[in-house]
């Protein structure tokens, strides 16, 4: 037997500190590996009378974690950038054994995750300094907003989860944490690294269950105080009609929809057809910013289609604990399923398969595995497909006459998080091509799957509603208020006119109030 195929010990929810299993169970998640579904993870209980207590222990227990000064805070997020660089492999195992994806992959968002923390505690601090104004008694500080609800997605799990948890911590927040349905083991992983950091009793929780019944409650829950969701456009409108009351509810929605490449004429075509077939193929192409479109000018149209159809007709397709795997499986049968429909409907619609949306077998595997797809677009033909996300490793590629037509089209697509521009660095046009791209994050040069949390984005469209990611998401979970002091005595003789403040009552009008008396 496989040394990584233990079944999990489901430990429960983690609320108040301790981790519990319901008492009253509504549901289990059955966790799989989708990569093999004879490995087991186990079932993990759920309840929706969870989220009431998880909320609750989170509001107590933000009462005192508020009260902790910013160095005590950044002392306790330290200690679990610590613990998950110490448990790198086992996190990562866990990882491809829930999502499917390559080991090696997975061992990168491990180390991504701790350099994320690592940049909240170098760089994000400095975002909650005050701002003293010294000439008058002034300030602005930054204040936690409170109980922060967070659903987490199944292609990142411990990313997001590491880094929206430390940046609300750092923020002075209690946190209520829901993972993916997908995603059960490295949720409870999150919460048994942060168990072992010593906070507060409530300040950090955690509560398992499918987003439809535990994730709809918490989303909704009016002792939230703020709501981060990473997840499908879909959820997130679901989501923000649930919670149409609460207008006032800071919400940071992250839907992705996928990236566009654009490749022009003069581009170096290897790294244009390597970048791109990555980008594509790299967690089986369910990241929000894996590449799904790309323009292509029609002098390198040709070579570019024959160039990339041959590579990704060549990669490896497989199991995540293969060493020279690529593409493992997608997280489920159903998204298998929609992966298929979407590709027949794109052949329906009279555009050419390069390579076909197929299930792909694995020699000795029952998993969710499907090949790569390729498809020609004739946009032209009133059925272009550029408002949708394309499911799984999918690569739609237009023909387009130049680079104007090409950004042109980009930029009517309705999920816009990152773009990539190949061309020659020196090229006389680029910086006319930057200044029309209308994009959330713009790599020139390089894949779309690249990204500094450093640096602020916000993907345009369906692709987002305006928060940044990355460290800024600090910024987010903070609210600044301003507090003004006066030190200087009272002095009659600035008062606005009108006061008659040192004038005698003799000099004084008096002021005639006529009252209706009601009759009796």
């Amino acid at each position: 037997m496989e040394s990584h195929r233990e079944r999990l010990l489901r430990r429960g929810d983690y609320i108040w500190g301790s981790f519990i299993k319901p008492e009253r169970v509504d549901g289990y998640i059955v966790g799989i590996n989708p990569g093999d579904r004879t490995d087991e993870l186990g079932r993990f209980p759920f309840s929706e009378g969870s989220v009431d207590e998880a909320v609750n222990a989170a509001a107590r227990g933000g009462v005192h974690w508020r009260r902790v000064g910013r160095t005590d805070r950044a002392k306790a997020v330290r200690k679990f950038r610590d613990l998950v660089s110490r448990h790198q492999e086992r996190l990562a195992i866990l990882i491809t054994r829930e999502t499917g994806k390559p080991v090696w992959e997975s061992r990168q968002e491990v180390v991504a995750a701790v350099r994320a923390v690592d940049l909240l505690l170098e760089e994000g601090m400095a975002l909650l300094q005050p701002r003293i104004l010294n000439e008058r008694e002034a300030r602005s500080d930054f204040r936690p907003l409170g109980v922060v609800g967070m659903l987490a997605p199944y292609n990142t799990p411990l990313l997001v989860a590491a880094l929206q948890s430390a940046a609300a911590l750092l923020s002075g927040n209690s946190v209520v944490m829901k993972p993916s349905k997908f995603t059960p083991g490295v949720g409870q992983g999150v919460a048994e690294m942060w168990d072992r950091c010593r906070l507060p009793r409530g300040t950090y929780n955690l509560i398992q269950g499918s987003g439809s019944s535990v994730g709809q409650r918490l989303a909704v829950h009016p002792k939230l105080d703020a709501l981060l969701f990473t997840g499908s456009y879909q959820t997130a409108m679901a989501v923000r009609r649930a919670t149409i009351e609460r207008p006032e509810l800071p919400t940071a929605y992250q839907c992705g929809g996928k990236g566009a490449a654009l490749v022009l004429h003069d581009c170096e075509m290897d790294r244009a057809v390597y970048e791109v077939l990555v980008g594509a193929c790299l967690t089986a192409g369910q990241r929000h910013n894996s590449t799904g479109r790309v323009f292509v000018t029609e002098d390198v149209y040709d070579r570019f289609v024959e160039e990339i159809t041959r590579r990704a007709s060549r990669v490896n397709v497989g199991y995540g604990f293969e060493p020279r795997t690529l593409v493992g499986p997608v997280v489920s049968e159903n998204y298998r399923s929609r992966y298929r429909r979407y590709g027949r409907a794109l052949a329906a619609r009279g555009h050419q398969s390069m390579l076909a949306a197929a299930n792909r077998e694995v020699r000795g595997r029952r998993g969710f595995y499907v090949n790569p797809a390729i498809f020609l677009v004739d946009w032209h033909n009133g059925h272009g497909f550029i408002n949708d996300e394309p499911p799984g490793p999918t690569l739609l590629v237009y023909k387009v006459a130049n680079w104007e037509e090409g950004v042109a089209l980009h930029n009517k697509l309705l999920y816009r998080v990152a773009t990539s521009v190949f061309v020659r660095p020196d090229h006389a046009d680029l910086p006319e091509i930057v200044a029309r791209l209308r994009t959330g994050a713009l790599n020139v040069n390089r894949g779309t799957i690249g990204a500094s949390l450093r640096l602020p984005s916000v993907g345009l469209g369906r692709s987002a509603n305006g928060v940044p990611a990355g460290i800024e998401l600090l910024r987010f979970l903070a609210m600044p208020r301003s507090t003004l002091v006066e030190v200087r005595p009272f002095d009659p003789s600035q008062a606005v006119p009108g006061v008659n403040w040192d004038a005698d009552e003799d000099d004084v009008d008096p002021v005639s109030v006529e009252v209706e008396l009601e009759p009796t």
